[in-house]
């Protein structure tokens, strides 16, 4: 996966995917990767209904194919020429379900990074992940980065990365987890923080937890501190207990962190924690989030 040599950029046009246009630009830049660009449109294309509308009997006029085609590849071109100036991207415009195109496109490709902002729209953004980015999340086997906050007004991106956390389950895939983020993390001279969460096993919440908190999170914290011995990563280490999802985000805000990376769960152990919560995750980060 490391390093990032060729990076896909599913480009829809949209305020989200302009605005994350700094955080491609920075990764293609630092690991000197070949940027792809990879647009999706799908059939019926575009109608054309009059003034008037249906109502007056107009009849639709339906595009045909090549002539949207020719259309989407000039759209691509001159967003390539006012975000990636100088960087010699490649772009791709395909007919199919933007999904599939993602997702056949980073396999053909060789991808190691597919970079984009989540779909969700107005007042349910914080509710749900766009079906695209749930898709590509679930299906490509590469990394992920996605930032679902990237057009909030209060959201300024930060890049170079000065500050990166690691949430890292107990799983067999936490020690390439950390290893990927360290690497990161000192090939941008950030600061990198490990944070765990310990949680209620789902059915027992009618039992007392307090008797069980302090044992379970020694444990936890004893467990990544032999993870970090044996990878010889240099971290911080914080233990949750009340629960990942706003927990994190808080963390996040606190440490002023500019991207936040975890597993996507490729190795299933008895903790499945962050795969299971990895979309809820990504809604609540106040940064951009990094799956691998």
């Amino acid at each position: 996966m490391l390093p990032f040599r060729r990076v896909l950029f599913p480009v829809d046009f949209s305020e989200a995917c302009q605005t994350i246009t700094p955080h491609v630009k920075d990764m293609v830049r630092h690991w000197s990767a070949e940027l792809i660009l990879v647009h999706a449109f799908e059939l019926p294309p575009l109608y054309y209904y009059g003034e008037l509308g249906y109502a007056s009997g107009v009849n639709p006029i339906v595009i045909p194919e090549a002539e949207l085609r020719t259309m989407q590849k000039r759209r691509i071109r001159e967003f390539d020429a006012q975000h990636f100036s100088g960087l010699n991207a490649r772009r791709i415009v395909e007919k199919g379900d933007p999904a599939a195109v993602i997702q056949e496109t980073a396999t053909q490709e060789r991808i190691d990074l597919v970079m984009m902002p989540t779909r969700g729209h107005g007042t349910f953004r914080r509710l749900l992940l766009g079906s695209v980015t749930s898709k590509v999340l679930h299906d490509v086997n590469c990394a992920v980065w996605t930032d679902a906050h990237a057009t909030l007004p209060e959201h300024t991106p930060r890049v170079p990365y000065q500050s990166i956390l690691c949430a890292l389950d107990l799983s067999d895939e936490a020690p390439a987890v950390l290893k990927a983020a360290a690497s990161i993390a000192s090939s941008y001279g950030a600061k990198l923080h490990i944070i765990h969460s310990i949680e209620r096993v789902p059915g027992v919440y009618d039992v007392d937890f307090e008797p069980y908190r302090k044992k379970l999170v020694d444990a936890a914290r004893d467990r990544l501190q032999e993870i970090k011995r044996d990878l010889g990563v240099a971290a911080a280490i914080t233990v949750l207990s009340e629960g990942i999802d706003l927990e994190l985000r808080r963390e996040a805000g606190e440490r002023k962190g500019d991207l936040l990376v975890l597993g996507r769960g490729h190795v299933q152990g008895m903790f499945r924690n962050l795969r299971s919560r990895l979309y809820s995750i990504i809604r609540e980060s106040p940064c951009p989030v990094l799956s691998i």
